[in-house]
């Protein structure tokens, strides 16, 4: 059986201010395309940039879901932590008997679409992303404390059949993964899901992390988000995964790389040596190293670099304001370290190990809006 693994589209999203949506337009025509190729499609959350998204947006993925139907591909997709999942959850019965299967918002159950092959069943879940508060108001057990228990309480509760060949379809961060500077961050990284709780699967289709990469010896992998949405991104190969289940126990999975539409590209050097260079449409970061500020540099260079959309110095004025102490450094330390470098600090003692995982859960009731 083959199965297409998609996640974290954003369809809507603006990069600086500039609509994607023509390239997601062009990316989910290539989506069309491989999608003939395999059994069915998995989206893997983040279809949206946003839980309201733009009309324009929303229109894109009708017609996504209506040629996948008109062409025979069946489509399962979860709503992501972008996403609403009530929303991406209407109308879900209705479209069953089009082949397009989405879940439900989560009430302890995920559900399952069962696909056969020569093979017999596969077993796809699908888990909408989901907090600790999720599955404890859900299943009713205020011990679930932390995402690593919420994952293993909420796969307890499928009563996955260990005999068959289990797909789970989620949008998580599982430990180890490599963040991408276009995502949402967790500050503290309070979000992390120990990989241990996917044992029961053969394979694992994830979403949340922008960069295409593989835990547990390739079983659980992120597709990556199919366009680079930060110049971070930029020259990182970007696509979909195809994933081939034969009996239980045996699979591969094959890169299929996207081909965009315009590319993300970091230029450098002075003004006069980019201004004469070769024009391009292509999304364009530069970055000056001219000593002094050029005068309407960004609309001169525009005339060669039509889609420029950042422009920055280096130069020893930005160097030395980069030394300076910086809030936005101090801002992506994990407040569980804040705290203890304060604690040590006045007490003369570091933090003992009851303090810290006391002090963890309360932290993570704050930003899941309980305490």
């Amino acid at each position: 059986m083959k199965l297409l693994h998609l996640s974290d589209l954003h369809l809507g999203k603006r990069v600086f201010e500039l609509s994607m949506l023509e390239e997601q337009r062009h990316m989910l025509a290539q989506a069309l395309e491989l999608a003939r190729q395999a059994d069915a499609t998995l989206i893997a959350g983040d279809i949206y940039d946003r839980q309201v998204p733009p009309a324009e947006a929303v229109a894109l993925f009708d017609s996504f879901l209506t040629r996948m139907s008109e062409q025979g591909s069946p489509v399962l997709f979860i709503a992501g932590n972008h996403d609403s999942a009530e929303r991406m959850a209407f109308g879900s019965r209705l479209m069953n008997a089009s082949g397009v299967y989405a879940a439900p918002v989560y009430d302890g159950r995920a559900r399952r679409v069962e696909l056969n092959d020569e093979y017999g069943p596969v077993h796809v879940y699908l888990l909408p992303f989901v907090k600790p508060v999720h599955v404890r108001v859900a299943l009713g057990d205020e011990r679930i404390e932390g995402y690593t228990a919420a994952l293993e309480a909420a796969i307890r509760a499928m009563e996955v059949d260990p005999e068959a060949r289990n797909v789970l379809v989620a949008h998580q961060f599982v430990t180890g993964g490599e963040r991408s500077e276009s995502e949402e961050i967790m500050v503290g990284g309070l979000d992390n899901v120990d990989a241990q709780v996917f044992a029961p699967f053969d394979y694992v289709a994830l979403g949340h992390l922008h960069a295409a990469q593989s835990l547990c010896g390739g079983r659980v992998r992120y597709s990556g988000a199919p366009l680079p949405y930060a110049f971070s991104e930029a020259g990182r190969e970007k696509g979909a995964l195809m994933v081939t289940l034969g009996p239980k126990g045996e699979w591969d999975v094959r890169p299929c790389p996207f081909t965009p539409l315009r590319r993300m590209r970091r230029l450098r050097g002075t003004f006069d040596e980019l201004a004469r260079g070769e024009a391009s449409e292509d999304y364009i970061q530069i970055t000056l190293t001219d000593e002094d500020d050029i005068p309407d540099a960004a609309a001169r260079l525009t005339a060669v670099y039509p889609n420029l959309l950042q422009l920055l110095y280096d130069n020893a004025r930005t160097r030395a304001a980069a030394a300076d102490f910086s809030r936005a450094a101090l801002m992506r330390r994990e407040p569980l370290e804040l705290f203890a470098e304060l604690y040590e600090k006045q007490n003369g003692a570091p933090m003992d190990e009851s303090r810290r995982a006391y002090l963890s859960g309360v932290i993570e009731r704050i930003w899941e809006g309980e305490a």
